[in-house]
């Protein structure tokens, strides 16, 4: 018996064939490239069928599947909502997928709540009860796991802590990705780098050398292993969003450990014990010298995991049921 997890991102496809203890029999990673809306769709649903015969020829049966979505996943319907995909603002993707596995149990949930599930099952929150993934990416997103389940709200949309409110007065342009999101993504620290080297006329340094318009991420990254002073102060301004986010996040939920992962951490790993002690400034003071701040254990698979832990988990409830 074989369990297929399916892992969608702004950007990519990844699915995984796993065993029901999390071994993983097959894996592929595709480009969505240019697609949009339906085209998405079939692209997901073309990799399943695939996937299903695949494992079929090599003598095994697919059971159940997973699927992980970057946004939100509404549960009663099916539907999701994906901000990075041109016109999955209510997209049918459950009755896509059923279309073509018949009754075969299918399961769809947020990436955020996918990340902390496949920590859980196989990474470095197993065992935990409550446990967060706080992943930074092009965005920012938590999966939260409260007692063994995860929190997901009263519209499912539990965890978006980009718009967490972190710096005062409002301003117009934290509206559209919110006020964390803004300054400590990815795409955040890109702004910030470009905001910084317009301000500051006097630097001449490494990241002078881009066109602004180009500035990445990574390339602030790199200019801070050179010890650059306007990546380094770019990073600092990063560890104290991270460090108060972490900090929110610990006094709400006393969880036994904060997970980072996303593309961002990645090169910002060093920086957790930065992150730790900006947090013990700002939270409550015994649950956050009780929890642990880690890296995924996953790392890009993280979604991919908790795809196929989702199909397990469905699986068996399934089967309890009838």
């Amino acid at each position: 018996m074989a369990l297929l997890g399916v892992d969608l991102g702004g950007s990519k496809l990844a699915l995984a064939v796993f065993t029901e203890t999390g071994e993983i029999l097959f894996k592929e990673v595709f480009a969505i490239e240019n697609r949009k809306g339906r085209e998405v769709g079939k692209f997901i649903c073309d990799h399943i069928a695939a996937s299903l015969q695949h494992t079929e020829l090599k003598g095994n049966e697919i059971k159940a599947i997973g699927i992980s979505v970057p946004g939100i996943s509404h549960i009663s319907s099916g539907t999701v909502w994906a901000p990075n995909i041109p016109g999955w603002t209510d997209y049918p993707l459950l009755n896509e997928v059923k279309a073509i596995c018949g009754m075969m149990p299918v399961t769809i949930d947020s990436d955020r709540a996918c990340y902390i599930l496949g920590e859980s099952w196989k990474g470095n929150a197993g065992g935990c009860s409550d446990a967060i993934f706080l992943s930074v990416g092009t965005g920012i997103g938590a999966g939260i796991l409260i007692n063994g389940e995860i929190l997901r709200g009263s519209r499912d949309i539990a965890g978006c802590i980009g718009w967490m409110a972190l710096q005062k007065p409002f301003d117009k342009k934290y509206t559209e990705c919110g006020c964390f999101e803004y300054y400590s993504s990815g795409e955040g620290i890109a702004r910030v780098t470009r905001q910084f080297l317009l301000e500051d006329i006097d630097y001449m340094g490494e990241l002078r050398k881009k066109k602004i318009e180009q500035i990445t991420s990574h390339d602030l990254f790199s200019a801070y292993d050179n010890l650059d002073p306007l990546a380094v102060r770019v990073i600092q301004l990063c560890v104290e969003f991270w460090g108060m986010a972490a900090a929110n996040l610990v006094s709400l939920f006393n969880p036994e450990k904060i997970i980072f992962g996303g593309g961002v951490f990645g090169p910002a790993i060093p920086f957790i014990p930065a992150i730790k002690e900006e947090a013990l400034k700002w939270a409550q003071p015994v649950s956050i010298n009780q929890v642990s701040f880690e890296a995924s254990g996953l790392k890009g698979d993280a979604g991919v995991y908790g795809a196929g832990f989702l199909a397990l988990k469905h699986l068996k409830e399934v089967t309890k049921t009838g």
